[in-house]
């Protein structure tokens, strides 16, 4: 719905009529605010309202209202001789920084206005006093595209700006007195607020004539100025943790915004801080723009600026920003609407992904690291398993821990579930800003969470996970990733058929073994032979009609020299493979079914003491069930194979081959071993062996560092 004229929201107001509005002099003019075709001049339905009664004006809505945009001329400015670094432009713009002259000329001329104007002229003069000796930005554009750009800026500006102008006006229009006048001016009060807060604010534009459409003319936009820096400079500063710090000036009270009650402590510690006031900041941001029906479609680290004034995120200028809905009638439908503004929100909840990444790993900073990080996710790999994809250029240069892999992987792994719902392939899986500003990570210690089952479920085996990499597995360990494979079995999320077909085909990486651990320490084995990495493959077999999958086992190791093993891990590397084919059916697995009483006890007992503890709220059981749904696994003839960097003779190879079997799980090498798979997702798989051993794999996709 147009809104209405500024003029003609003035004359509706009063209780007499009168002439139609002039052009403002000194280079103001009052024009509507409308969604298309932006005018520098008032609108001629000022003239044609001035017979209508008051309450005309009132019929248009709660969002209707006057909406001042500013006509400026270079003489309005002092033009400073030097840019910041933080400014960003296009190569078709150029920027400028200036001073905003003295406007006194203006509030002598609104005194010899007409009265139908007044009220215009009254909140142009306020805007103009509140920017007088203020920095502001000069935009010049110079290609047509800029120039597009520019308009749409200008017009959303105006869209959002109104909020301004509502609560300047009815501080004059409104005669009444009493609650109705406190509370309409209170809720202004709060949604000028929200906008001032986390959005930079458009205040006019430069042009020689009095139509900003014209594409032949200079267009110089004036928008608000908030610091010297980018969010992406703040980040490329040597000491951007204090330096922001202290330009949050985060005390206490600051920090009590995210649920916390400190200040300081480690490094990890105050960046999860930050970060977490920063995207608590961009993502209300973002949902204001979402809830006024606009998408910003060009969040970047660039567009975003941390203002030192209020302490607060702003989004850059709205100069690509789109309507949720289409203006063209012929294609505007209910469902054509919703299906494109869940498009554009779940675009703009992409890009805050993007963001978050590059806030929490700074070696995404890097532009050869993040166009890998991009190619991931373009190849269609499931943003879930992004740890296993960037763990090795993580941990390639932080021997003692990086900062970035650290928060993430903190409150069970909650960060990269948050960065896998803003990065989700599908669109229609993506976190919305106000899911994500509940989300886990974002929240501090202090504040009470109600996690979701799919949340719990990802803390599980993310913790499983991490107790896996810590590769010190004494008897407390070893009990406790039993116990937490137990619980991921019970809460396996795709336990039909179907499921496993589709999520089955892929990389698998052997992360941990819940049978027998031999290692080289305590035997004094010949040759020293180390495990490295221990894939299996899954891959569907296209000619055939039945669920046949071609599989493969790849087990990495390196023959080490003999004399100095334990410091020095080189040698001759080589793949030990086993090739075989597996068809998948429906099964269940009975537990514990042969042990006895005592054994019985023990686990019933240990899995109530988890299911009563943090994962009551997945399964209301107070016990492990008899039998789970799985798939059976059944396995044809299989194909050995070994290839080796250094030439073998068949002696030592066959000491090569016992000594990997003696390593590595008997299911790893013998294939037919696997009887059924027990838990399977997007970046975790839980298969069990004949003698009752789970194999615990996490997805591989393609490397980082390949």
């Amino acid at each position: 719905m147009p809104v209405v004229a500024a003029a003609a929201a003035a004359v509706a107001a009063r209780p007499t009529g009168a002439g139609p509005a002039r052009p403002l002099r000194g280079g103001v003019s009052a024009r509507p605010c409308r969604r298309r075709g932006i005018r520098a001049e008032a609108s001629s339905s000022a003239s044609a309202s001035a017979s209508t009664p008051a309450p005309a004006a009132a019929d248009e809505g709660a969002g209707a209202g006057p909406c001042p945009v500013v006509r400026f001329e270079m003489g309005d400015f002092d033009v400073a001789d030097r840019v910041s670094v933080g400014l960003h432009g296009r190569s078709d713009e150029m920027i400028f920084e200036a001073t905003v002259r003295d406007p006194s000329r203006l509030v002598a001329w609104s005194k010899s206005g007409r009265a139908n104007s007044l009220e215009c002229s009254f909140v142009l003069i306020l805007v103009l006093s509140e920017l007088y000796g203020s920095t502001v930005v000069l935009r010049q554009l110079m290609s047509f595209q800029a120039k597009r750009r520019g308009r749409r800026a200008l017009e959303v500006g105006v869209l959002l700006t109104r909020i301004f102008c509502e609560l300047e006006l009815m501080r004059v229009w409104l005669s009444s007195s009493g609650f109705l006048r406190s509370q309409v001016l209170k809720k202004l009060a709060r949604r000028q607020m929200m906008y001032h807060s986390y959005a930079m604010q458009v205040h006019g534009y430069v042009t020689p004539g009095n139509d900003v459409e014209q594409d032949d003319g200079s267009f110089i936009l004036v928008h608000g100025y908030h610091g010297s820096y980018s969010l992406r400079h703040w980040l490329q500063l040597s000491d951007w943790l204090p330096t922001l710090e202290a330009t949050l000036a985060l005390d206490e009270e600051q920090v009590r915004r995210v649920g916390d009650d400190s200040v300081g402590g480690p490094a990890v510690t105050r960046q999860l801080r930050l970060i977490r006031i920063l995207m608590r900041d961009l993502l209300i941001g973002v949902n204001y723009l979402h809830s006024h029906g606009l998408a910003h479609t060009e969040l970047r680290l660039e567009n975003v600026h941390v203002s030192p004034i209020d302490k607060h995120v702003k989004v850059g200028i709205l100069g690509n920003a789109v309507d949720f809905h289409d203006n063209d009638p012929r294609n505007s439908t209910l469902a054509s609407n919703d299906e494109r503004r869940k498009m554009m929100i779940a675009f703009d909840m992409r890009c805050v992904g993007f963001i978050m990444a590059k806030m929490v790993l700074r070696e995404l900073m890097d532009s050869s690291t993040f166009l890998k990080f991009k190619s991931f996710l373009t190849k269609g790999d499931d943003p879930a398993c992004l740890r296993e994809f960037l763990l090795p250029i993580l941990c390639r240069n932080s021997p003692s821990g990086n900062i970035g892999l650290q928060m993430l992987d903190r409150q069970w792994g909650a960060g990269w579930n948050l960065l896998a719902l803003l990065l989700a392939t599908k669109p229609d899986k993506r976190i919305s800003c106000v899911d994500a500003l509940r989300h886990p990570f974002l929240c501090g210690p202090k504040w009470r969470i109600n996690p979701s089952v799919d949340v719990i479920r990802w803390g599980l085996g993310s913790t499983a996970v991490r107790m896996a990499e810590d590769y010190i597995y004494g008897r407390h360990q070893r009990r406790r990733l039993a116990y937490f494979v137990e619980l991921m079995e019970v809460l396996n999320p795709n336990p039909r058929t179907e499921n496993w077909l589709n999520i089955l085909p892929g990389h698998w990486r052997l992360l941990y073994c819940t049978g027998r651990h031999i290692g080289l320490t305590l035997r004094q084995p010949s040759p020293r032979i180390l495990i490295t990495d221990v894939f299996l493959t899954f891959a569907q077999t296209a000619d055939s009609i039945d669920p046949v999958f071609s599989l493969t086992s790849d087990i990495g190791f390196k023959i080490m020299a003999e004399s100095d093993w334990p410091h020095d891990k080189s040698g001759s590397e080589g793949t030990l493979s086993v090739t075989s084919s597996a068809r998948i059916a429906t099964g269940r697995i009975y537990i514990h079914e042969q042990d006895g009483n005592d054994s019985r006890v023990a686990s019933s007992r240990s899995s109530r003491r988890y299911l009563r503890g943090k994962w009551r709220k997945v399964s209301k059981m107070k016990e492990l069930p008899a039998s789970l749904p799985t798939v059976n696994i059944t396995m044809d003839e299989q194909d050995v194979s070994m290839s080796c960097n250094s030439t073998l003779n068949v002696s030592s190879a066959q000491k090569v081959l016992q000594e990997i079997r003696t390593q590595t799980p008997p299911e790893m090498f013998d294939l037919s071993k696997i009887v059924c798979g027990t838990y399977v997702d997007a970046r975790l798989m839980i298969l069990r062996g004949v003698n009752g051993s789970a194999l615990f794999f996490t997805r591989s996709n393609s490397r980082a560092d390949s």
